[in-house]
């Protein structure tokens, strides 16, 4: 249960840390700043993840109905966490620096990590069986 819990609470810091990009996401647009600085890819990072945010709000409840979210979260940590490692590898290699390196890379790999060690169980029915899959059609 205290796993559980726990989870519950890293989904609702990591949901509002997500919704407030959304934030960042409209400031962005709002104000043009990704054409400024002629970063297109920023607000579509940005909306990836300020819709992550809600999703995993709605996971809070039932962690263990939400497995396959909770998953996707800790994947696409995981990746954007190796995408920066190797950007920053390249940075160096062509003797500049990231701006965010390794602070970013660090984040999103606990994240990641946290977000599998506490990855929650399969649900089962009341009868101790697994759930079966559902049935989208009968004849």
């Amino acid at each position: 249960m205290k796993r559980e819990r726990a989870l519950q609470v890293v989904l609702v810091v990591l949901g509002l840390f997500y919704c407030f990009w959304g934030y960042l996401l409209f400031d962005a647009l709002w104000h043009s700043r990704w054409l400024a600085d002629h970063n297109d890819v920023l607000p579509m990072f940005l909306s990836l993840n300020a819709a992550l945010g809600p999703c995993l709000l709605v996971a809070v409840k039932h962690p263990s109905r939400h497995r396959l979210m909770i998953a996707y979260a800790a994947l696409s940590s995981f990746a954007h966490a190796g995408t920066m490692t190797i950007q920053s590898a390249q940075a160096a290699a062509h003797g500049m620096h990231r701006k965010d390196s390794p602070q970013d890379i660090v984040i999103f790999a606990v994240i990641g990590v946290v977000l599998l060690a506490l990855f929650p169980a399969k649900e089962s029915s009341p009868g101790g069986a697994p759930i079966s899959e559902p049935r989208l059609a009968e004849r």
